[in-house]
């Protein structure tokens, strides 16, 4: 009986020992996590800002394959919001506050626990990445919320791995986002020409490409520092393309409504005429251009037609990647010059 009291005695003090240790824990908690994506700020930004992405690449699906999520009218920008049941019990997130590019501040409920507060940041490093930053924050929490972490290892371990996990997810989902292009040969049709500035140039196959990225904002300070009224999409002129002795020789242009009197030597003034081509569409990274190349160079083949010597080879970026941040949607215009 003796040794029954002592049990029980002994049992007593561990349950107050352990009491006393779960009170004296923190009334509040962080759990943050940090991942360089390959990706733009925008393109990482425009992912997590709505909630119906989060699907893709959040911790809860793998954590708990039955999740149902529920997308809510509005899952994008301040007051976009989504929640989740599983057999862990049921949650929510909103977004309360957004910084364009850069923050996204969310509350969190799960259960009855009290409010957690999520934070995103996002900071663009010189190699074009983005520093992803992950937080979530609780406070005035509760005995029993303090006594189920503790017996768990802690938040840092409950949320820190799945934080890792959701960010690397993250960075998969947005490079496999961003490789995505179609290329759609739209057949014969009418290119109406027109005048355009311009400024030309050779180089070999490795360099060209810098060289054009240097050109066309040159022209494009040029029009607008002289009140130019554009006429259309930037797009470059292909003179040579002689792969076998390493050569490209291009114009870098801006169409205009007629022809510009100018004072600059490096930019000149010409004219298309209107011509029949075959045209072809990229959607997609300019890294696919030679595929989209290729494929209108097998079209005008497989379909007899003939190229003209020394006609019209076009490339017109329809939209600027400025205001594109996604590859994926960048859309790029083929013309070749056909009889």
């Amino acid at each position: 009986m003796k040794f029954l009291k002592y049990i029980l005695l002994l049992l007593l003090i561990a349950i107050i020992g352990f009491s006393i240790y779960i009170a004296v824990q923190p009334n509040s908690f962080e759990v943050t996590r940090t991942k360089n994506i390959d990706a733009p700020q925008a393109v990482v930004y425009n992912n997590v800002i709505d909630f119906k992405n989060w699907e893709s690449w959040s911790y809860l699906i793998e954590d708990q394959p039955e999740t149902v999520i529920i997308l809510a009218k509005k899952t994008k920008g301040i007051n976009g919001s989504y929640a989740w049941q599983n057999n862990k019990g049921n949650g929510s997130m909103t977004t309360v506050k957004t910084n364009l590019n850069t923050s996204i501040t969310q509350k969190m409920q799960f259960g009855d626990l009290p409010e957690s507060e999520v934070n995103w940041n996002f900071k663009t490093n010189e190699d074009g990445s983005t520093e992803v930053t992950w937080t979530i924050t609780g406070k005035n929490l509760p005995f029993k919320f303090k006594m189920l972490s503790a017996l768990m290892g802690g938040m840092e371990k409950q949320i820190g791995p799945h934080f890792k996990s959701g960010l690397t997810k993250l960075d998969s989902v947005l490079q496999a986002e961003m490789k995505v292009y179609t290329i759609n040969v739209k057949g014969i049709t009418a290119h109406s020409g027109g005048y355009y500035l311009y400024n030309s140039t050779s180089g070999k196959f490795d360099t060209y490409k810098e060289n054009m990225k240097a050109m066309l904002p040159k022209l494009g300070a040029y029009a607008l520092t002289h009140n130019i009224v554009r006429a259309g999409a930037p797009f470059i002129l292909y003179h040579k393309w002689d792969e076998e002795n390493d050569a490209v020789i291009f114009s870098s242009c801006i169409p205009t409504n007629s022809k510009i009197v100018l004072d600059e030597p490096d930019i000149l003034t010409g004219k298309l005429e209107s011509f029949k081509a075959v045209k072809t569409v990229l959607k997609g990274d300019y890294a696919n251009l030679k595929e989209a190349w290729e494929t209108t160079m097998t079209y005008i083949t497989e379909n007899n037609l003939e190229m003209i010597e020394g006609g019209q080879m076009l490339e017109t970026y329809i939209n600027n990647p400025t205001d594109n941040p996604n590859p994926a949607d960048w859309i790029t215009e083929i013309f070749v010059a056909i009889k």
